[in-house]
């Protein structure tokens, strides 16, 4: 006859009364709930990671079938009952996963009693809460009524999954609500004054941390936030963090594949780091720095509200997009940066692409001023984050994940808003400012009889001079010139009062009745006119097809014009007025052979 099947779990106590469950086989790993809760609220992870580890899920002083802590317990009492706990099992070291008031004591642990940890995993801690939220606190503390107060459990509940209930939440609150019914009433009152004051304990001690720890949270918790985590996170050496969207405080239970997924990789990666240990690479830290100094970039500058509401920002250039659905931006700053605190703590940044005109704004946020903001003008964006005036972009966002990266942290932002304009942006090269609009050297150097225009832009609408037969032109000139050159695009601008800014290059072709004569066009943007002159009319790119171009070339080149603004493609052509190509500036793509286009 076949053996009975072994049972999930086994339930003991210790000689002192802890109780615990024990399941599973391999590494170990101690298991640490939170309020109100017991060992048996890890059920899922124990099904989930009994195959690959032992598992030891504690019932916390004042839980389960444990004894009641001191009428005012601290944390050493908790941690030192846990040490206790392996002590009895003959266990030397262990992984430790904590959620809320566990993660406390994991921490704990680990600073007390360092070389018994190999790794901590911090479920929806808690860290220095805001004083409004730790005031909330106390005073549930102190307002704490008899054991299963049915309102008191509704208000818990409605915090940790939300009110109304989501309907796929049910079973999960079920499961808790059963736990707080169940626990003593003491125990809970005497574990939970400890847990309001709790969150400042290890602000001077998780520098000490030793042990790997990943610090997970879910973004929509707004008891243990994802700014607590990533504080946790930049102070403990070797701190991670995790924001699991969408993910509420009781994560857990209501998602527990995703929550056990992210505990499974963290606890196997430090088994690979321990197996497989990192060589620091062969080869010149300053020759890095210059190679990677070598990719063009363009100009940010970082802002966001310190805790004591007061703006921050630096300057950078390691900005890119990451995600279009959902709307993510990262951007990089270094953990020496004076600012790393108050950027790795908050709940959110605004990235602002600066202009070719702003290269004193950029260097004065890459400075250590005192008051970098007082010489700027900002306006506070959709979140409260400071957006400055007079930038290409601006993305304002919602922290979405603070993620550890050696000697930086990387800021990954959910956009909650943008906006954008025309101007031309500013780059970075090779430790130097660069403009990669328009080269006035190059024009200058130009032969004279080189046409030189502008295809000028105004939200959305094109600069043209109305011809008094009809038709309609481009501003252009015999050179780039200056204002007192009536000749010159310059002079040709003045004499109309338009105030405009040359950008990037469009179109260059020779003259083919003429090869000695070239034509250069550039793209920019322009003010709305203010001379009243009839001639100077904005006209809708929509619109430009039905004008009357007596150029064919000039009339072929607003063709690709609308063209690549309607695809946000840009090219540069280079040819003459029968043929020529489009060398792709936007993005790669092969080169389009084209007949009399521009």
């Amino acid at each position: 006859m076949a053996d009975a099947a072994a049972p999930a779990w086994v339930r003991d106590k210790t000689p002192d009364g802890t109780g615990f469950i024990r399941a599973g086989a391999g590494t170990p790993v101690l298991l640490i709930h939170g309020v109100g809760m017991n060992a048996e609220i890890w059920q899922p992870q124990i099904e989930l990671m009994r195959d690959r580890h032992d598992l030891i899920a504690i019932d916390m002083l004042g839980h389960g079938s444990s004894p009641l802590p001191p009428e005012s317990p601290e944390l050493t009492d908790l941690a030192g009952q846990a040490i206790g706990l392996l002590d009895h099992l003959g266990l030397a070291s262990v992984s430790i996963v904590g959620h809320s008031m566990g993660a406390l004591v994991a921490q704990e642990i680990a600073l007390r009693w360092p070389s018994r940890v190999r790794s901590v995993v911090c479920l929806n801690a808690v860290f220095r809460r805001p004083p409004a939220l730790a005031q909330a606190v106390r005073e549930r503390a102190a307002a704490l009524g008899s054991h299963g107060d049915p309102s008191a459990i509704a208000a818990t509940l409605a915090r940790w999954f939300g009110d109304p209930l989501p309907a796929s939440l049910a079973g999960a609150a079920e499961t808790a609500s059963a736990a707080l019914e169940d626990v003593s009433a003491e125990g809970y009152a005497r574990t939970y004054r400890l847990f309001a004051r709790a969150d400042t304990q290890h602000v001077d001690r998780l520098a000490d941390l030793a042990a790997p720890a990943l610090f997970v949270t879910g973004s929509e918790d707004r008891n243990s936030t994802p700014a607590m985590s990533a504080a946790m996170a930049r102070l403990a050496p070797r701190g991670r963090c995790l924001v699991l969207s969408g993910e509420r405080h009781m994560m857990t239970i209501a998602s527990p594949e995703k929550v056990t997924h992210h505990i499974m990789a963290f606890l196997d990666a430090g088994k690979d780091a321990v197996a497989r240990p990192e060589t620091a690479p062969a080869f010149d830290a300053g020759e890095f720095r210059r190679a990677l100094g070598s990719f063009l970039t363009g100009v940010t500058i970082v802002t966001t509200i310190d805790a004591e509401g007061e703006p921050r920002g630096f300057t950078a250039n390691s900005f890119t997009s990451v995600s279009l659905e959902p709307p993510l931006v990262l951007v990089c700053i270094a953990k020496k940066a004076l600012g790393h605190r108050a950027f790795s703590t908050s709940r959110g940044f605004a990235i602002n692409i600066l202009s070719e005109s702003q290269k004193a704004v950029s260097g004065i946020f890459a400075s250590k001023a005192a008051d970098k903001f007082a010489t700027v003008d900002w306006q506070s964006g959709q979140t409260g984050n400071p957006l400055i005036d007079g930038s290409v972009a601006v993305f304002d966002c919602a922290m979405e994940q603070l993620v550890d990266a050696g000697d930086h942290s990387i800021l990954i932002g959910r956009v909650r808003d943008f906006a954008h304009n025309g101007a031309q942006p500013l780059g970075y090269c090779r430790g130097t400012y660069v403009t990669p609009g328009l080269s006035h050297e190059a024009l200058a150097a130009a032969p004279h009889g080189t046409e030189v225009g502008a295809i000028l832009e105004n939200e959305g609408r094109v600069l043209f001079f109305k011809t008094p037969d009809g038709f309609h032109e481009l501003p252009a000139g015999r050179g780039l010139g200056s204002p007192k050159d009536a000749r010159s695009l310059k002079g040709c601008l003045a004499a109309k009062a338009v105030d405009a800014q040359l950008g990037f290059l469009f179109a260059v072709w020779d003259d083919a009745a003429d090869p000695s004569r070239s034509h250069v066009y550039y793209r920019g943007t322009v003010t709305t006119p203010a001379s009243g002159d009839r001639q100077v009319r904005l006209v809708e790119i929509d619109h430009i097809a039905d004008l009357r171009i007596a150029d064919p070339a000039v009339r072929s080149m607003l063709t690709r014009y609308v063209r690549e603004r309607t695809e946000d493609a840009f090219g540069v052509y280079v040819g003459n007025e029968v043929e020529g190509e489009v060398q792709p500036l936007a993005r790669a793509a092969p080169s389009q052979a084209l007949t009399g286009r521009r």
